[in-house]
């Protein structure tokens, strides 16, 4: 597959969840998740210490996601990144988006190995989507 057709396949689902997702205005974990609002996509933001981030309710990890969130944004350091690509095989995420600065060689050979589509070349959803601060 083209990365246009893995980002295609990845938005293509009925819902997102937000690996990394921050109430800091500043960080890209928080731009990622506002990014799926602004588009009116259903996203849900995963985050152990706030209970909600920009007004979604939030999730402590990548198990709890309800059964609809089939692509998830990955927005945190690359270890971190190969422990949430563990999560999510287990947890059946179909898709997932390792966002620039989050990717990790292990985690995507371990994506390919359990048939997940990744998207880990430097492509940013806030340039594929469209993203404006507001």
């Amino acid at each position: 597959m083209t990365v246009e057709q893995k980002i295609a396949k990845f938005l293509a689902a009925p819902a997102f969840g937000v690996a990394g997702a921050s109430a800091n205005r500043e960080k890209y974990g928080n731009r990622i998740l506002r990014c799926y609002l602004q588009h009116g996509r259903r996203v849900v933001p995963i985050n152990p210490r706030e209970p909600e981030v920009e007004g979604a309710r939030a999730v402590a990890s990548v198990a709890d996601l309800p059964p609809d969130v089939a692509s998830l944004s990955i927005v945190t350091p690359p270890p971190v990144t190969e422990q949430l690509v563990e999560q999510a095989i287990a947890r059946g995420i179909r898709n997932v988006w390792m966002q620039p600065g989050a990717e990790s060689d292990r985690a995507v050979a371990r994506c390919e190995a359990a048939g997940v589509n990744v998207i880990a070349d430097g492509s940013c959803l806030l340039v594929v989507l469209g993203y404006h601060e507001g």
